[in-house]
């Protein structure tokens, strides 16, 4: 990932972070919840392994057309339940932006291998960017709304294992679609 190096860590361990908690999640639940689980664990490993910034460590042509494939592929298995529901749809979206982000920081995107230096081209198309980034965007206001508390308050909260809670996945999701705004700002 092109830009400074320390948000670039801090978003490594964000997404890191997530991907663990993820993980975490698929253990309990029903076997659709821990499928949902499971692409988000892969979707915030992989944003962690793209976000290592540059700086650090420019990443070979053949690992970020490894990336694409992976993503590619997550898309595509992400495309056969999205039709039942909306949240299949978003994981499809969200492979396939980075998918578009691992070509884009390929050497011939004008960008990618050269990440490390300042003043570089943006490797990115920049109305697909645009459309991404007001896509993640919404997805993380909305996000970010189911996590404020009802109005006219709640009365008691029964006791509910904390991996089957629903704030701590929505909380996860809203940080996953952060990370993706900041990585699409920097394609």
């Amino acid at each position: 990932m092109h830009g400074p190096v320390l948000p670039g860590w801090l978003l490594v361990a964000l997404c890191a972070a997530t991907g663990s908690y993820c993980l975490l999640r698929m253990r309990s639940g029903s076997p659709p919840a821990r499928r949902a689980a499971g692409s988000e664990a892969v979707m915030g490993f992989g944003m962690a392994a793209m976000a290592v910034p540059a700086a650090f460590l420019s990443p070979p042509p053949w690992m970020l057309t490894g990336y694409a494939v992976i993503f590619g592929g997550a898309a595509l298995r992400a495309l056969w339940p999205a039709r039942g529901g909306a949240h299949h749809v978003h994981h499809a979206v969200g492979s396939l932006a980075m998918v578009y982000m691992a070509l884009a920081m390929t050497p011939g995107a004008g960008g990618g291998a050269h990440a490390g230096h300042e003043g570089h081209a943006a490797g990115g198309v920049p109305l697909l960017t645009g459309a991404l980034l007001l896509y993640f965007a919404g997805h993380v206001l909305s996000t970010g709304v189911r996590l404020l508390p009802a109005a006219g308050g709640g009365g008691p909260v029964a006791a509910v294992s904390w991996s089957a809670r629903p704030e701590p996945a929505l909380a996860c999701r809203l940080s996953m679609g952060i990370a993706m705004l900041a990585m699409l700002v920097t394609v």
